[in-house]
């Protein structure tokens, strides 16, 4: 049923004790993860990249990332375009993140050296902003075929909508946080604060790539929202989950892993950069819309509780790999 169907969308929650709930550990079978994580694998990703989210790179300064070991300066010029660039001066290597932005440029604050598009010896890199999150595409380090622009999953109207972003970094791969999303049976007993009643509905085969599953989303310890989502996985470093009934129909959490690079004991890092675009065509979601500017911590927080445990989960992944030597 959907949100128009439901006056009143809460409900109480009557679920057992953690420890009584049952165990889903026979149905999280590690070789239907194994494979569901190496069909999105093998996706093409066009070479592209999240880099941020969008409203973290403005015209008023510089931002920087390292993404796939290569060092990265992003800026909007006064047109609000966004340009992404190699992250170190060509001239003496200056970090360009602490350049200064001078109509459209950024102008190197070791010697005073402009660079931009067009700036001979020096080329930005193909960059695409959906409205919610940059991209960069690194042709060098995706090792694929080039896409004109990244695979993006279907998103609720932005005018009916809410969006934010949250960053989280984790010591572990890009497969293990996508293998993370690919176990959706680990969610009422990783998270039994926000999760309820959660029940994988169906599982990946020929006919449909997704999983689709039943939970109550808890807002306290009593009380909740029950939906059904699905998960998918449209490129290499991406999971989505699509509300397809229930309250905020239409609503998109995406989950993108992007390799940052090694750190200082040459262990691999991710970040995670996770999009939460809330939907509801309820009247009185207006207001929430209306009041963004106060809602979007609140969504950051919200995602980044769960990240808190599902890098534990991620990196604990990586690191078995690593003495396993796979």
């Amino acid at each position: 049923m959907g949100e128009q169907g439901v006056r009143f969308p809460l409900r109480r929650i009557r679920s057992p004790r953690w420890a009584e709930q049952p165990g889903t550990w026979r149905q999280a079978r590690p070789e239907l993860i194994a494979a569901a994580l190496r069909r999105a694998q093998a996706r093409p990703s066009g070479n592209w990249f999240v880099l941020a989210g969008s409203r973290e790179i403005s015209a008023s300064r510089p931002f920087g990332r390292t993404v796939a070991g290569v060092e990265l300066v992003a800026w909007r010029d006064g047109s609000g375009e966004l340009h992404v660039g190699p992250g170190a001066c060509p001239h003496l290597g200056a970090p360009l993140r602490e350049a200064r932005l001078h109509e459209g440029r950024l102008v190197c604050r070791w010697h005073g050296m402009c660079l931009g598009e067009g700036t001979a010896g020096w080329r930005t890199f193909p960059a695409h902003d959906d409205g919610v999150l940059a991209w960069v595409r690194l042709d060098a380090a995706g090792g694929e075929a080039p896409l004109p622009a990244p695979v993006l999953p279907t998103r609720p109207p932005p005018a009916g909508s809410v969006d934010a972003v949250a960053t989280a970094v984790g010591v572990c791969e890009p497969r293990d946080v996508v293998a993370n999303r690919l176990d959706p049976w680990h969610g009422s007993w990783f998270h039994p604060y926000s999760f309820a009643n959660l029940e994988v509905l169906r599982e990946p085969d020929a006919e449909r790539d997704e999983f689709e599953v039943a939970v109550s989303f808890r807002l306290t310890g009593g009380v909740g929202v029950p939906v059904r989502a699905t998960f998918t996985a449209p490129e290499p470093r991406t999971v989505v989950m699509h509300i397809v009934a229930g309250e905020g129909l239409g609503s998109v959490v995406e989950t993108h892993a992007t390799p940052l690079g090694r750190n200082s004991a040459g262990r691999p890092t991710t970040a995670v950069v996770e999009a939460v675009v809330a939907h509801s065509t309820r009247p009185g979601f207006r207001l929430a819309r209306a009041a963004a500017g106060g809602l979007r911590p609140v969504m950051r927080w919200a995602a980044l509780r769960l990240w808190r445990d599902d890098l534990a989960y991620a990196e604990r992944r990586c690191e078995l790999r690593g003495r396993s030597g796979g």
